[in-house]
């Protein structure tokens, strides 16, 4: 076991005026299974890429271990072949045998290394770039959101494997991946980095105690700060209307009043005007020790969402309804039954590949059809269709792609095309924990969770009668994630919605579709 000691870390992007980290220090051990936990933006793979040597920084980074990164880039060229073709220009020194023993204890069959990289599902990508990444000896892992796109199935494989291993850094966002794979937390805080022992579930408790307990210190400070400056400023007026009576007097008024009471009086002015620079210096100390109190709270702002009612209560309705694709063998699904009503979170559940993202296109162009008013106008499908699928006239759908990479160009010109209001925007992605230094940026320099927030962003901004999501929390923060389930168990849309985050959809969800 060794450490790695961070040191006075500072970094920023060149032409950036924000620093990412600044005199940042802590330390981890190698031989931890390491929790990276923060919000989007915060740093968490920049500071992966950090510790790789990718980016040049100030400060120090000391460690006597070899680090390796998760995902590789595998290029056009190398997915057109077999991995066992290229395993070493992704990790040096790889052997193809180590790499079919990882695969073993991924439940997985080394065939996958003698197939052409581009056939493999998104499941079996990751279980076989997971398996050269442990192949080696010795090496500290940084493992960069490793379940995205992946299916309930490979999901728990994947957590499985993970919890067997130890000397990793895991950025994830999923509290159920994170509870069993882990055992210490990195976490980027809002202006802090600490470093706990438990898993997320530990950590979480541990901060709503520490959230807490800032919040009835400052509710003290403030009250106590209050009460010196309201006597202060009492003495400070019984100290001003002394003064002004120490010259002239009313000899009737003030008979027993002699010129030997004027030391006097000015004695026992000075004396409150000392005790009001004493409260000063209390309340001073007061707010000394306010400072910084909240610096780390997290307090996510309520969202809002602007649901339409349709007068159909039956708005989706799919019975005895396959789909199959023109120049394929078998059909993705077929005998689907399933409706939505108004009010109803429907989840649709089930393997990669089984059709959720093609059932949910068929959806929106079926909506589409009956309206001249389609927010998402899409081209036919080539597929083949059997029973009936069927969508309310007049639907209004607000829809999220799990793909982002469209986004590219200024914010403004993104709500010109969506026809959003760019302040209602901007306001919806403050509260989602967007910083105002991001609005000045291009779509294309975001973050992938920040990508994922405009298109949530725009959805909650978008008044509908269905919300569709196709996996709306990829990339997205743990905070943020809590505060979309508790905007949608209070507004209660409706939702049709793919999800592999087991809490979330266990949280969200009326109704489950299995495909």
């Amino acid at each position: 076991m060794s450490q790695i000691l961070v040191n006075d870390l500072t970094f920023s992007y060149e032409g950036s005026f924000d620093n990412i980290f600044e005199n940042v220090s802590f330390s981890i051990d190698t031989d931890w299974k390491l929790g990276f936990i923060g919000r989007n933006g915060k740093g968490k793979t920049t500071f992966l890429r950090l510790l790789t040597g990718d980016y040049r920084y100030s400060g120090s980074i000391t460690a006597s271990t070899v680090f390796d990164y998760f995902p590789y880039l595998v290029t056009k060229e190398q997915k057109q072949l077999p991995a066992s073709a290229f395993l070493r220009e992704l990790k040096t020194g790889c052997e193809e045998w180590r790499v079919i023993c990882e695969l073993a204890q991924l439940h997985e069959d080394a065939e996958i290394l003698y197939r052409p990289f581009e056939t493999l599902s998104f499941g079996e990508q990751t279980k076989l770039l997971l398996a050269v990444l442990f192949s080696g000896e010795h090496d500290f892992l940084l493992i960069d959101e490793p379940t995205n796109h992946l299916d309930q199935a490979a999901r728990e494989c994947v957590k499985a494997y993970l919890a067997s291993k130890k000397g990793f850094i895991l950025v994830s966002h999923d509290r159920d991946l994170l509870d069993a794979c882990i055992d210490h937390v990195l976490v980027l805080n809002r202006q802090t980095i600490e470093v706990q022992s438990g898993n997320f579930s530990v950590w979480w408790e541990n901060k709503q105690r520490k959230d807490q307990f800032v919040m009835a210190e400052n509710e003290k400070h403030l009250k106590e700060i209050g009460r010196l400056r309201q006597a202060a400023r009492r003495t400070a007026e019984w100290a001003e209307k002394s003064e002004r009576s120490k010259i002239g007097f009313d000899p009737i008024r003030e008979h027993d009043r002699g010129k030997g009471m004027r030391p006097y009086i000015g004695a026992k002015t000075k004396k409150m005007q000392s005790r009001v620079t004493q409260m000063s210096k209390r309340i001073d100390h007061e707010i000394e020790e306010k400072e910084g109190l909240l610096q780390d709270l997290e307090q996510p702002v309520d969202l809002k969402l602007m649901p339409l009612s349709h007068h159909k209560d039956r708005l989706v309705e799919v019975r005895d309804y396959g789909l199959q694709y023109t120049d394929a063998e078998h059909p993705v699904f077929s005998g689907l039954t399933f409706s939505i009503h108004q009010g109803e979170r429907v989840a649709l559940h089930g393997e990669n590949g089984c059709g959720k993202s093609s059932l949910i296109k068929m959806i929106l162009q079926k909506a589409a059809a009956k309206t001249t008013d389609a927010a998402y106008p899409l081209s036919s499908m080539p597929v083949s269709e059997k029973g009936i699928c069927e969508t309310a006239a007049g639907l209004t759908i607000s829809y999220v792609d799990q793909d982002t990479s469209f986004l590219t160009g200024s914010l403004p010109a993104f709500c010109k095309k969506r026809n959003l209001d760019h302040s209602l925007f901007c306001a919806i992605l403050r509260q989602l924990d967007f910083e105002r230094v991001q609005f000045e940026k291009n779509m294309e320099n975001y973050s992938e969770g920040q990508k994922k927030k405009v298109l949530l962003a725009a959805s909650l901004l978008t008044p509908a009668h269905l919300y569709i999501w196709d996996e709306p929390l990829n990339y997205i923060d743990v905070f943020s994630r809590m505060q979309i389930e508790k905007l949608l168990l209070a507004y209660e849309p409706t939702l049709l919605f793919v999800e592999h985050d087991v809490r979330f959809r266990e949280e969200v969800s009326t109704k489950v579709v299995t495909l």
